[in-house]
């Protein structure tokens, strides 16, 4: 017999790296940022986005992004990621998850985003609709390192606790 209050807990992990392009607007979670470069993409390239979705589904073991949303797919071609987390979002409801919270970190030298971090976790508090303090974002450089350091590309990590109450059952 499974009591009313037994809950399952589960964690995931996303991870993406999304290399800049001339000619596209920076989306980061869900956000326009002002930059004069945005990022290569079957979709509209989100890396936040993206790894708060494979994240998710990591969590409630439901496979990852590409096999979801595969690039070779031509309906998913420019697409909009924040329609893909609802996507996600509606799945997990569907299997009485509930998103506890969102923890990201965004891997960049340029842009800086301090001005614009409580707009990415607006917008991704909305998608997934939960509390805006249940979603946390960071900003790090990688000090000059590597293909992110040299400001050719943007990663990012995302965490994510899910919670599943039992039904009662006799």
């Amino acid at each position: 017999m499974v009591e009313e209050h037994d809950h399952e807990y589960r964690t995931g992990i996303g991870t993406d790296i999304h290399r800049f392009i001339e000619g596209k607007k920076l989306m980061l979670g869900g956000v326009v940022i002002p930059f004069p470069q945005g990022l290569l993409g079957h979709s509209d390239g989100d890396v936040v986005l993206h790894a708060v979705i494979d994240a998710l589904l990591g969590a409630a073991a439901l496979g990852d992004i590409g096999t979801l949303f595969p690039d070779t797919d031509q309906q998913f071609a420019g697409s909009d990621s924040r329609i893909l987390l609802v996507d996600v979002k509606d799945r997990l409801q569907e299997l009485r998850w509930l998103i506890v919270n969102v923890d990201i970190i965004i891997h960049l030298e340029n842009p800086r985003l301090e001005p614009f971090k409580a707009q990415i976790k607006r917008c991704i508090a909305s998608l997934l609709e939960i509390d805006f303090n249940a979603v946390n974002v960071k900003a790090k450089t990688n000090e000059g390192l590597g293909e992110i350091g040299e400001g050719l590309a943007i990663a990012v990590t995302a965490a994510v606790l899910l919670k599943r109450k039992y039904k009662r059952t006799l």
